[in-house]
């Protein structure tokens, strides 16, 4: 059977692909009541994510990102890792006109480069690190006001940057994944991305 027989007319699909960037940077929290990170010299991952780490587990509860359960619900923890692009944050900085915006002062466990639009990167694609980990990606991280609150406390006398970074940060706040196979993340070795086969589901 042909393709044209088993897809709609329609349909485009965009074939699988890999492309490789380079870790800059890894990070964690330092303590489960605050969600920003400091700079780490290796990230040690395992099912549930970065051992101590405020969103380590293999549960998580739903918040205002999930309106469709009652607040507190315990769903899986897609959320184990945030992963950001070392470019998106230098864009995200220009575009609020400050001289920079560091990976953990928006709760970032790894900073890339060389991953063109990083967050536009789908679902399901593999992140394949050099040393072994595999973290898969669960999709865009949406920006918010509070992200944007610790901006502001990196740069006094700006009014506004709070409620600016959810404006000038959107689709490039980088991604959110959870761990598929455990390893240790260090600054400076070799990721590729695995991207899967693409296709758009319309309405009909």
């Amino acid at each position: 059977m042909s393709q044209a027989e088993l897809f709609p007319d329609d349909l485009s699909i965009a074939p699988k692909f890999k492309i490789s960037g380079r870790v800059e940077g890894v990070y964690k929290t330092s303590s489960r009541a605050d969600f920003r990170t400091e700079p780490v010299d290796a990230l040690d991952l395992t099912f549930e994510g970065i051992a101590g780490d405020r969103h380590a587990g293999f549960t998580r509860s739903s918040g205002g990102r999930e309106p469709w359960y009652p607040r507190g619900t315990q769903m899986c923890n897609e959320r184990q890792i945030s992963i950001l692009s070392r470019e998106e944050l230098e864009k995200i900085a220009t575009r609020m006109e400050i001289p920079d915006l560091k990976p953990e002062w928006i709760g970032g466990n790894i900073s890339l480069s060389g991953i063109p639009d990083f967050s536009l990167v789908p679902p399901r694609t593999r992140l394949v690190f050099e040393g072994g980990a595999v973290i898969r990606v669960d999709g865009d991280n949406a920006p918010c006001r509070v992200a944007g609150q610790a901006i502001a406390d990196h740069n006094p006398g700006r009014e506004g940057l709070d409620l600016l970074f959810p404006r000038k940060a959107r689709h490039l706040r980088g991604l959110v994944g959870f761990v598929e196979i455990p390893g240790t993340i260090r600054a400076g070795e070799d990721v590729t991305a695995h991207i899967p086969d693409q296709w758009i589901y319309r309405r009909r």
